[in-house]
């Protein structure tokens, strides 16, 4: 378009804007709602569906056919394949997902999002006094929508049901949105200079390019077809116009996931790089194919007017034609992202992305997959720590305990730096702030665990490297606390991965056993000090050994004593005091057997 022309649109522009300045008002006014609305209706979606979504996310894991099929179930229930596109960003930045996974998830999610034209479709109901058609149209049902979802909000206590009304309302305020802006598009039906800035479209690179900015600023593909959609009312949009506008939309909608992907992971910027490429090329492919078939054919309907219904057929042919031809070359893409965004030997760091908290129940979910992690690195380097000290030092096994530990302590930093901000900040179903809780206060005493093993490997190396023997009776003694130490912790590991209450009444017992063995044996050896039977620097690095068993043992007690908590929280049990002083028939004999095991039987 040369010059002249830019000029001729811009005057146009501003002469229509003069015309009618309340209909563009009703038209922005009548967009805020619309966004709103999604973004209402978006949010409330994901917390009803709670760790649904990420059950199914799982799914996607095993191959890109499911991962279709999963993308596009999630993107209807959220409502916006931009906020999948970011989740998935998150997803990989975390370590969650491999970037190949994603793949058919993206192409799924862009399957998905074309429900939302069909849904805005309805606002072109015409009902001629029909009372059925009449029910359906959006200012009838979306005040019933909203009227019933205000009700729930408002007389309702569980928070399900809240969440429920919020959804209901959201979609109400969408649907109203869009009838304030097809209803804002109505005195401009007839204007000559509106007419004038449409046709300046059938340029299909100028109309691919206004649809991507237009997206792009306002970050929502749905926004866009919804304002689409409302024009069309007008009967000034032709399908020559229109088609670019919704390929340049389709292209507009990648900013979000692009903004995303700023200070990310290689291969989460990888996961953006595929979706702008699926997009790109396929609108590409459509406009190369599409106005080469009309330069031998001459497409008649193109300067016809095109309607609601039209706009979503197109919105959703797009989408699904693009996804039958770029899906089989889908490892292609990874391709493409991984020579566009090269290697590097960078070591990732343990992170659990922000972005994740576009899905709260998801990012409950995955803070719970890292504390599984975390348990396990945990025990695995008190594993180490006590085999040393049980059967002798090891280089290797003394650097992986330490390496290990600085792991832990990342992850305590990482999990609850997130889970206060998410906590915080966004609002949490009831299942999901005791899941938070719970993880919060537990992810303590997991860190301080490894922390003591860090301190039993320092007591295995001073051993070695001084040279110390102690007597027969101290490595006995030795031997059983370490045993039981190990036991103590490896049950109360299962019992917080397995979420049993009944596990966690073994620890308490076996942990006074613990406790009496430490004040005993610091008895013990004090006597062999005295009598010259051990050395008296072998004293300090004996009791560091008693020390951090002792303390490990009372961590392990604490966990216990939060998962019998959150387990049994609607009991009416109290919290800490009245789970250590249990004192009941149980108790005593899970006490009885672990004094006979460990103190009173050979080892």
């Amino acid at each position: 378009m040369s010059n002249k022309g830019f000029y001729k649109v811009g005057f146009c522009i501003y002469n229509t804007w003069c015309m009618d300045i309340f209909a563009f008002i009703t038209l922005f006014g009548g967009l805020a709602f619309f966004l709103y609305g999604m973004h209402l209706l978006s949010e409330s979606l994901k917390k009803t569906a709670g760790g649904k979504l990420e059950k199914l996310l799982k799914k996607a894991t095993n191959n890109s056919g499911k991962g279709l099929l999963v993308g596009a179930i999630i993107t209807i229930a959220i409502q916006s394949s931009s906020a999948m596109t970011v989740m998935l960003v998150g997803f990989v930045n975390s370590g969650i997902m491999e970037l190949f996974q994603t793949v058919g998830v993206i192409f799924g999610s862009d399957i998905g999002t074309t429900l939302t034209a069909w849904i805005l479709s309805l606002s072109g109901i015409n009902s001629d006094g029909n009372i059925l058609l009449k029910l359906l149209e959006p200012k009838c049902f979306s005040l019933i929508f909203a009227l019933i979802g205000i009700i729930l909000i408002m007389g309702s206590k569980k928070q399900r049901r809240k969440d429920i009304g919020m959804m209901l309302v959201g979609f109400g305020i969408l649907m109203q949105g869009m009838t304030m802006m097809s209803s804002s598009m109505a005195p401009l039906r007839d204007s000559e200079s509106f007419v004038h800035i449409l046709t300046a479209f059938k340029n299909p690179i100028l109309g691919v390019l206004a649809g991507t900015i237009v997206t792009g600023v306002i970050q929502s593909s749905a926004a866009s077809i919804g304002i689409l959609q409302s024009l069309s009312l007008t009967g000034s949009l032709t399908y020559g116009m229109t088609i670019p506008l919704i390929i340049g939309a389709n292209i507009g909608t990648c900013m979000t996931a692009v903004l995303s992907s700023i200070g990310v992971s290689r291969d989460a910027k990888r996961v953006t790089v595929i979706h702008v490429a699926i997009k790109v090329i396929g609108g590409v492919i459509w406009l190369m194919l599409f106005y080469s078939l009309d330069a031998i054919m001459d497409f008649a309907f193109l300067d016809k007017s095109i309607g609601i219904v039209g706009i979503a057929a197109f919105h959703s042919i797009f989408n699904i034609g693009n996804t039958i031809i770029l899906f089989p070359f889908r490892s292609h893409l990874v391709k493409l992202a991984k020579l566009l965004i090269k290697e590097t030997d960078e070591e990732q760091e343990f992170k659990l992305d922000d972005r994740l908290m576009t899905s709260p129940p998801i990012a409950v979910s995955e803070c719970t997959n890292s504390m599984v992690k975390m348990v396990g690195k945990a025990k695995a380097g008190l594993d180490k720590a006590t085999d040393m000290l049980l059967t002798g030092y090891n280089d290797n096994d003394f650097e992986f305990v330490k390496k290990n530990e600085e792991k832990v302590d990342s992850y305590e930093d990482v999990i609850g730096s997130f889970l206060m901000k998410l906590t915080t900040t966004h609002h949490l179903s009831v299942e999901d702030k005791n899941r938070s809780s719970k993880m919060l206060q537990a992810v303590g005493e997991f860190e301080r665990i490894a922390d003591h093993a860090n301190y039993m490997a320092n007591s295995a190396e001073e051993i070695a490297r001084k040279q110390i023997v102690f007597s027969p009776d101290a490595n006995d003694e030795i031997r059983r606390i370490v045993t039981a130490v190990k036991e103590v912790y490896t049950k109360t590991a299962e019992c917080y991965l397995s979420n049993n209450p009944d596990m966690s009444k073994e620890i308490g017992p076996l942990r006074i056993v613990i406790s009496e063995m430490c004040d005993t044996y610091k008895a013990n050896h004090v006597e062999r000090l005295s009598s010259g039977i051990c050395e008296p620097g072998h004293g300090f690095v004996y009791n560091d050994i008693l020390y951090s068993c002792g303390r490990i043992a009372d961590h392990s007690m604490n966990i216990a004593a939060i998962v019998y908590r959150f387990k049994t929280m609607d009991s009416g049990d109290t919290y800490m005091h009245d789970f250590k002083q249990r004192k009941d028939a149980e108790s005593e004999a899970l006490y009885n057997k672990y004094l006979e095991k460990y103190v009173k039987s050979a080892i």
